[in-house]
């Protein structure tokens, strides 16, 4: 086994030791300060071959409606078999930082019991590849201001996703002002990717007339509250790098599941489309009680006593972005729905 080979193995059988004992790691390990001033976490990847950073994407919300303290959630894909990103490579550890963390190691466990001499090998196999010139000579100190080491990170949200583990280069060299050969690599796409994981679309909570219950073969008018369903953004952007995208999310439809074959739904189709001026469905006005919504559903069939109906209701979203290089186009519709209990009686008039 070659020497390179050989330091590789122990790399990666040290670093799977160590994921049991993190909690001893030396603090030149955990505590980095990386290019930009943002801090950044140097840890054994999951699968404990990789050195990865915690990401330093930075997100705002614009936009959105009135009602800011309502749930709010993400909205998922629509028709597609697709997901953001569950891991990418970012700018992390200048040369400096590189060569403290393996200067750190070589005293990890020296006196430990169980883990004696695991930081000593552990500092071997990193200096093979970040001091001995396979591929980077004395950690690249020679460079230091004049670029970065790129970096695994992972998707904060998507930490269990199996491949949250699949970004598993060790850190690389990256010139000031080149862009790494790297499809994983940062850019504004991976950002925008990113900031749809973000979107903080509001519940899909709708309002109904009548309120309490609904009535055999009348209708019930269904419409969203247009002062929460408004377009919302969000900015995600990678201190350092002037790289920024936003990501746009607007209501396109109202999709209604009346939880029942036995009703009708208006339209047809069960889809409710944005009215000109704003907001999906019609508010009631008292007089209409027997008029067709031009969003609702009619109930065929009362439910027993103590039971209801459950109305899902599920809100899409159209959803496009732009970033500070121009760059830009469209994702994947998201959807975001709710389930509500309605109760039909068989009274067949009614106040409202």
């Amino acid at each position: 086994m070659n020497g390179h080979r050989a330091a590789a193995v122990a790399l990666t059988i040290c670093t799977t030791l160590l994921i049991s004992s993190q909690a001893a790691a030396p603090s030149a390990w955990a505590d980095r300060t990386s290019h930009g001033g943002a801090g950044s976490e140097v840890k054994g990847g999951a699968s404990g071959r990789v050195i990865t950073a915690q990401t330093r994407v930075r997100t705002s919300v614009h936009g959105g409606g009135t009602d800011h303290a309502s749930a709010t959630g993400s909205p998922s894909p629509v028709g597609v078999a697709w997901t953001p990103p569950a891991c990418w490579y970012e700018p992390a550890f200048s040369p400096k930082e590189i060569e403290s963390t393996v200067k750190a190691w070589r005293a990890f466990g020296v006196n430990a019991p169980l883990v004696g001499g695991i930081g000593h090998v552990i500092s071997a196999a990193l200096e093979h590849r970040y001091k001995d010139g396979h591929p980077y000579k004395n950690y690249n100190l020679s460079k230091q201001g004049e670029g970065i080491f790129w970096a695994s990170v992972i998707n904060p949200n998507r930490q269990d996703d199996p491949e949250a583990t699949s970004c598993d280069r060790q850190p690389f060299w990256v010139d000031e002002g080149q862009t790494p050969a790297e499809p994983m690599a940062a850019s504004p796409e991976i950002l925008a990717q990113y900031a749809y994981d973000e979107l903080p679309v509001p519940g899909t909570e709708i309002k109904m007339a009548p309120r309490a219950r609904s009535t055999v073969n009348l209708p019930t008018w269904v419409w969203l509250d247009e002062g929460r369903f408004k377009k919302i953004s969000v900015t995600a952007s990678l201190p350092g790098t002037g790289l920024s995208a936003t990501t746009t999310a607007e209501p396109e439809s109202l999709h209604i599941d009346p939880g029942t074959p036995d009703a009708t739904r208006f339209p047809a189709s069960g889809g409710c489309a944005p009215r000109k001026g704003g907001g999906i469905g019609e508010p009631y006005a008292r007089g209409k009680a027997e008029t067709a919504p031009p969003c609702g559903v009619t109930y065929l069939r009362s439910t027993a006593a103590n039971e209801t109906y459950a109305l899902r209701a599920t809100l899409t979203w159209k959803i496009r972005w732009s970033s500070s290089t121009g760059e830009g186009g469209g994702l994947p519709s998201g959807s975001f729905g709710a389930t509500q209990r309605i109760p039909v009686q068989e009274i067949q008039s009614v106040n409202r």
